[in-house]
Formats: C-alpha cells, structure tokens, sequence
C-alpha cells in the first residue's frame, strides 16, 4: 500500500523590525535577499519607521511593508499610540514563526517582542534591554557590536536562529524600469555628488564641493547634484549648480524619488558624497564611491560591497569626547585633491552601464 502523499508545510512567516533611519532600512536588504534565496516560499513582512519606505522600493524580497511614524515625531500623540495598537494586533494575528527585532530599540520591541511570533528574536548584547524586555523575547543572541558593520550585525542575528547560508549579498535596489522621459537620459558621462545632509558633523566644506565640482569637470562633462527635499539642500545645490553652469550641472532639486536616483547612479561613472542614505544606495546600485567621512564610524558604515575609497583620519583622528574637535576641522584636512585622485582610481569607463 502506498504511503498516503504528505501536505506541503506552511510557508514561513517572517517579521522583520527596524524603525531607524533611511540608510539603516537599506542596509537591511541583504538580510532580506539571503532569507529570500534560503527560503523561497518564505512571506516576508518589514515594519520600517514611516519615510524610510521609499528606499525599500527596489527590494523584491519583501512581499508586506509596513510603517510606523518615529519615536520623535512632534505629532505623535494619543492617534499616533493608537495605530501603533491596531498594527501590533494585526501582526499578532499573523502568527508569524520568526520575527526580528534589529533597531535595539525600545518601540521595535513592541512590535516584535508582543507579536506573538514562535521565536521572538533579539540581541542581548545591548544595555536597554531590561529584564523585562528579555521576558518578551525567547531567543536572544549576544551580537557585539563594535568593530562590525550594522549590515554583518543584522544578518548575524539572524541567521543564529534562521539559518541563511553563503556570503552575506551586497546593499538591494533593482535597477528600475524607464518609466517617462528623463532630462538625463541622453547623458552616458556623468559623476553624482551629493553634497547636502542634515548632519553638521557629516559636512564637507562648501568650498571643498566647490573646488571638487572645477576639478571633476575637466574629467567629465557633466555632475548631477543629488538633493533631498530639505529646502537648505536645495538652495545649496543650486548655489553649486550657479557656479558651475547649468550647461554642466545639474541639480535634482529634491524632486526624485529613490527609484529616480537609483535609476541615476546606475548609469553613473561615479558617486561622491558623505554619509548618507544616497551613499549606501550608491553602494546598492554597485556605482564606484568616494565617500568622505568625519567622524562617521567606519567600521559600522563604510559602502558595502561594492568598489569605494573612504577619505578619513583614521588612527589620525581627534578623540571623542571631551576635548573632541569640531567635525568642520577634521573635514578640512579631507581636501578635494585627495578625493579627485580617488574618483580618478575608480571612475568607470563612460556608457558601460547606460
């Protein structure tokens, strides 16, 4: 007598917490993508905080994404607590068999810790885990954080419970699809830079990008200036693309979504900027990168797996802490020569990738 054909196993469900910044969204996605090549049929369910959404667009190895408004939010109130109620029962009601919680933080411990999920996942290694916490968790593993990049740290957590196997990939954003007319789409010679961001510790000089922008166009003939919406980026932007001359530059002027520039930086021959969300999705799009860091952790931060030159002071730098010197000093010593030699040893042939 044959044996009677067994069922099909349920597929796993897997939540995923991260309620941090847009570059710490991306930095997930090889996490995703190596649970997605391990378990196919897997449904992957990411809760990110709400704006970090968007650089999450070109990962298909998410199949539910959900966001929640940040701890900080000056709006957040008593409406605010109440939808975070209504998305925590609703992940209860998914009965997910895994879910991680990865921001070390105490609201993505709601999420994943009360979610009900058979094995709620979490690092012990980190100092605002209290005892009560821990009881909300059953599988905790003691990841250390020092010396390791945020994008090892997550896959390592992980796959101590998940198994994931082989390497860990690099940064997920699939290049997307040509959707209308672009003004750059008959350009295959180009640089982006992007020099704006919200961190005055993370600021090159203004006079630095300048004398930069001078030197990359003798090697190429035109730069397009990445922009967030923030309206001083904007406005620093076009200061550049004054100088310059908008025949040979261009600003994006906050106006393109993470696809848009996404869509950019894989034609580019080259990427410069800070530590940024727009640094890491250059890393994603696999566009050689010239990043120029402050105080920025090198280790945790540094572009992943893709071909980079970091200016920093490395064992130069000034301490932190107390007596700890102003970022502006430690970037003044990062000079645009320095970067110009570096686009010069990882600038890419023109239109390999158009």
């Amino acid at each position: 007598m044959t044996p009677s054909a067994q069922p099909n196993p349920e597929p796993l469900r897997l939540l995923f917490v991260k309620l941090q910044h847009i570059g710490d969204a991306l930095i997930l996605t090889p996490t995703l993508v190596a649970a997605r090549a391990q378990y196919p049929n897997a449904e992957i369910w990411v809760v990110v905080r709400k704006g970090t959404e968007g650089i999450l667009a070109g990962c298909s190895a998410i199949d539910h994404l959900i966001s929640v408004a940040p701890n900080e939010n000056d709006q957040r109130g008593l409406g605010s607590l109440w939808r975070d109620l209504c998305t925590l029962l609703s992940l209860r009601r998914k009965c997910f068999d895994y879910a991680f919680e990865l921001s070390d933080g105490d609201r993505s411990r709601w999420f994943a810790g009360l979610s009900r999920a058979r094995h709620r996942c979490a690092n012990s290694n980190h100092p605002s885990l209290n005892g009560w916490w821990r009881g909300r968790f059953n599988r905790m593993a003691d990841i250390p954080s020092e010396a390791r990049h945020r994008v090892e740290k997550d896959f390592n957590l992980v796959t101590k419970f998940l198994p994931l196997g082989g390497d860990i990939p690099p940064l997920s954003f699939e290049r997307p699809q040509p959707s209308t007319p672009s003004f750059t789409d008959e350009l295959s010679d180009y640089v982006v830079i992007h020099p704006g961001t919200r961190w005055m510790k993370k600021r090159w000089l203004k006079a630095y990008w300048l004398d930069l922008g001078v030197r990359l166009l003798k090697r190429t003939p035109h730069i397009i200036i990445s922009s967030g919406p923030d309206p001083k980026e904007r406005a620093f932007a076009r200061e550049l693309t004054e100088k310059w001359g908008a025949a040979r530059a261009t600003s994006t002027d906050g106006q393109l979504n993470w696809a848009g520039l996404a869509g950019l930086l894989y034609r580019a021959r080259a990427f410069v900027g800070v530590d940024t969300a727009a640094m890491h999705l250059a890393a994603a799009c696999q566009c050689p990168t010239v990043a120029i860091f402050a105080y920025s952790v090198v280790d945790h931060w540094r572009p992943w797996k893709v071909p980079h030159e970091l200016l920093h002071l490395g064992h130069q730098l000034p301490p932190r802490g107390e007596g700890q010197r102003p970022a502006s000093e430690v970037m003044e010593k990062l000079t645009p020569e320095q970067v110009m030699e570096a686009v010069e040893r990882l600038i890419r042939p023109i239109s390999i990738h158009t």
